[in-house]
């Protein structure tokens, strides 16, 4: 059984910013912002439309999530491996099945497969295990810093072992349950505003405990994206995680400023550093409305409209899609979706001819169907995403 040295659970409070605080006020009125601009830019596109930017924004977070930890897997080579197409090279190949484990998880999450709160300790394991049971070999093994031992990860399992990271000395391994307990149960009593303020905060905590002996970052980061998910209802269609990793030394020195003490008398009541906490957290919802306002300016439904003729044209042009591909790229832009029957009285075609045109638009990843007779829609592969949605992902 895991060593508990039996600290008090006060070592990592506060875990909310406290409605005393002198950046509580400010907080509050971020939190709303983004609550506001969440709901705005969700209502804007069309149902159709949000799904597929939904898959996108999965590889996109998987993406920046493992870019953080210094593991580049680009989304090109994400996709390939959600299409069971793996490197030869075996350490790309460990990193495309690293990126699609991580993506399971988040369309686990998506598709309400939490049974409990972000926060509950049980959510957290399975997040873990989930995540951690899909890696290959060689990514389930840490080393330890000094002395060169490597110890095995196991997937769901809290450590048994002391850590250290950085300067920071996390709480005995028996502990890290009653820790956890804390925590969730200080995150469930919140509100609305709370809720949102929730998931910064949780973050840090999260990552102060340490509860695993490696994936603690990407599941903090799954938490607070499911926090977030809840809170806001944000459909999957936005995370913070892309601008957390553009501003990736910020993260980490306000994380390293919530593991300090606190600062004197007008520093909250706790053992940890309130004014930390509160800057973390302004920082956190700051950047998140950054990603909602990108989203929300690259589907403008005009503009992204304009790119994807452009690209159509262009690919017509070349040889790549026969002619009249675009007239059916642009009736399902306005529409949203296209019934298969429609597409050749609407061309002008034969049924054969139209047929042709939509199978190559599916090839080529354009659109999307669930069946050979099922409607068409719009897809976002990320192939396209440096041509259709400038700056999503880093150039190729």
């Amino acid at each position: 059984m895991a060593q508990d040295d039996g600290e008090s659970i006060g070592l990592f409070e506060p875990l909310m910013v406290s409605e005393g605080s002198p950046k509580r006020g400010a907080l509050n009125d971020l939190a709303l912002e983004l609550a506001e601009k969440s709901a705005a830019f969700r209502s804007s596109l069309p149902g159709s439309t949000a799904a597929a930017l939904a898959d996108l924004v999965r590889a996109m977070n998987c993406y920046y999530s493992n870019l953080i930890e210094g593991h580049n897997t680009h989304p090109v080579d994400i996709e390939r491996a959600l299409d069971g197409d793996y490197s030869a090279d075996p350490k790309k190949r460990d990193l495309q099945l690293e990126a699609k484990a991580h993506i399971t998880v988040q369309k686990w999450i998506d598709e309400g497969g939490l049974d409990e709160p972000p926060t509950a300790p049980a959510s957290i394991i399975e997040m873990h295990r989930r995540f951690c049971e899909l890696l290959p070999e060689d990514l389930l093994w840490v080393e330890y810093p000094g002395t060169g031992e490597r110890v095995k990860v196991v997937p769901g399992e809290l450590r048994e072992r002391y850590v250290e990271v950085g300067r920071h000395v996390a709480v005995s391994p028996g502990a890290v349950p009653r820790f956890m307990d804390r925590m969730h149960q200080a995150y469930t009593r919140e509100g609305r505003i709370g809720s949102i303020l929730a998931a910064a905060c949780a973050h840090h905590r999260l990552l102060w405990i340490h509860p695993f002996m490696d994936g603690n970052g990407r599941v903090a980061r799954l938490m607070s994206y499911a926090m977030l998910r809840e809170s806001l209802d944000t459909r999957g269609l936005w995370s913070v995680a892309r601008g957390l990793a553009r501003r990736e030394k910020d993260y980490k020195d306000h994380l390293q400023a919530c593991d300090g003490e606190r600062r004197g008398d007008r520093d909250g009541r706790g053992t940890l550093s309130e004014a930390a906490l509160a800057s973390f957290t302004e920082f956190f919802l700051q950047v998140s409305i950054d990603q909602v306002d990108f989203m929300a300016t690259l589907m403008q439904a005009d503009r992204l409209r304009d790119r994807i003729m452009i690209w159509t044209e262009e690919e017509m042009r070349a040889g790549a899609l026969p002619p009249k591909s675009d007239i059916v790229l642009k009736a399902i832009l306005y529409q949203g979706k296209l019934e298969r029957g429609e597409v050749d009285s609407m061309l002008g075609m034969s049924e054969r001819a139209a047929r042709r045109i939509t199978s190559a638009l599916l090839k080529a990843g354009a659109i999307t169907s669930e069946s050979t007779r099922a409607p068409l829609y719009l897809a976002f592969p990320a192939k396209y995403a440096e041509r259709w949605m400038p700056g999503l992902f880093p150039e190729a």
